[in-house]
């Protein structure tokens, strides 16, 4: 369970796939855990809930060997901490648009000397880790994501990117869009040529582009152009498709009759 395969994952240039938790329910989890991602969406900036209300989740998922990424509200050093102590492998900060803005999340996520992150990770003692040992090493498996989600941002990724401590930048698809003027339209010109152009300009740097996306042939296309850090939807947008479709097919033909 511990140290988490994320990082020497994304250090090796493989493709890592995730997926995300759209309630904070064990249930919900175990059945996500079935399809053997490799991290876990928690997102604590959008949801209604915090991290007081994941409990062991974090933990449960470390325990199926799935890296637990919480994205907090804000680059913000008390919701960085708080998401690391309760079990985070990775967290996710939003809207960071500069370099100085990088250089803080890092200095919020790294224990010292690496950074300034006080000392207490809580979930070590609920997954039965040794404490001391857990927090001597806890900068080698810490992973920290970036999200590049307006043009101020692209505009300042060769400048991101040459802060030390940042594992992934994912560009956030919809974000983007508002800040390019075309609100909600994530396959418009101007976002997508953002999109092609992020992966080659991460090259040599270290660090993995990532993303977020549902449809699969647009997560193909994007794997295509660099990208290796990928969130795969979620289990309520795929299961509502083949519900709906299931339930289409029913009631154009209840009893499944072929033509003759």
């Amino acid at each position: 369970m511990y140290p988490n395969p994320l990082k020497q994952k994304l250090r090796k240039g493989e493709i890592v796939l995730g997926t995300s938790l759209p309630v904070p329910s064990s249930l919900v989890l175990g059945t996500i855990m079935q399809a053997r991602p490799d991290f876990l969406w928690i997102d604590t900036e959008h949801a209604p809930f915090a991290t007081e209300s994941l409990d062991a989740i974090p933990v449960l998922a470390r325990q199926s060997g799935v890296a637990p990424m919480i994205r907090v509200a804000w680059n913000d050093p008390a919701l960085i901490k708080k998401a690391f102590d309760v079990g985070a492998v990775a967290v996710m900060v939003p809207q960071v648009n500069t370099a100085e803005e990088a250089a803080r999340a890092v200095q919020y996520a790294r224990y010292p000397p690496e950074g300034q992150r006080g000392l207490s990770p809580m979930w070590a003692r609920i997954a039965g880790e040794d404490w001391n040992h857990v927090i001597k090493t806890a900068n080698a498996e810490t992973v920290l994501i970036l999200q590049v989600e307006s043009q101020e941002a692209y505009d300042n990724i060769d400048e991101i990117k040459e802060v030390a401590g940042i594992d992934v930048l994912l560009v956030g698809p919809l974000d983007l869009s508002a800040s390019v003027g075309k609100i909600t339209e994530t396959s418009a010109r101007e976002v997508q040529e953002i999109m092609r152009d992020v992966p080659g300009r991460l090259e040599g740097s270290g660090i993995v582009a990532g993303t977020t996306l549902v449809d699969l042939s647009e997560i193909q296309e994007k794997l295509r152009w660099g990208y290796r850090f990928m969130n795969v939807g979620n289990i309520l947008a795929y299961g509502t498709q083949v519900l709906t479709q299931n339930l289409e097919t029913l009631r154009a033909n209840p009893g499944g009759e072929t033509e003759e």
